[in-house]
């Protein structure tokens, strides 16, 4: 299987506490994924207040077509404050590991995500990743990058003042 690696960094004008809290809930990711997936968290949502390792997490999203497609994800790794790690159980891709790491920095929080998954099918799933994955996957990090501005502010500009 061949896998494929995307760093995404985003400087955030706010404390680590608040940073840590919005994006340690599984319900705030549909808030950040662009709407024509049609994510949707299918998980109980009392059952999501607090994350910890072994948290199971279901969805149901549209990447393609309308077609919607069962998702399962577990948190495996947790430190408080610093990253999390979702791997995925059940879902579209042949494998993925996704870290979320937070850092204190001047004026606010730097994120950093590392995301690391392959494809089923062999050179199918390679083909389709050239073709339409890992551009969707750019995609949904920056609408979420332009998402998380819109929610938070502009690093920039909040440490310019």
């Amino acid at each position: 299987m061949k896998s494929y690696q995307f760093t995404f960094e985003q400087l955030l004008p706010i404390p680590i506490a608040e940073a840590w809290d919005f994006f340690s809930s599984p319900i705030n990711l549909a808030k950040i994924t662009p709407n024509e997936m049609a994510f949707t968290v299918t998980s109980d949502k009392d059952q999501l207040k607090t994350m910890y390792p072994g948290m199971i997490i279901t969805y149901q999203v549209s990447p393609i077509l309308n077609i919607k497609l069962n998702w399962m994800t577990e948190i495996t790794y947790v430190s408080e404050g610093k990253y999390f790690i979702d791997e995925q159980r059940f879902g579209p891709y042949q494998f993925w590991h996704h870290q979320h790491h937070f850092k204190a920095v001047s004026g606010g929080t730097a994120m950093n995500d590392i995301l690391t998954y392959g494809l089923p099918f062999g050179p199918l799933g390679q083909l389709a990743n050239s073709i339409f994955v890992a551009n969707k996957v750019e995609e949904i990090f920056e609408f979420r990058r332009r998402k998380v501005i819109e929610l938070f502010g502009d690093y920039t500009t909040a440490s310019e003042t």
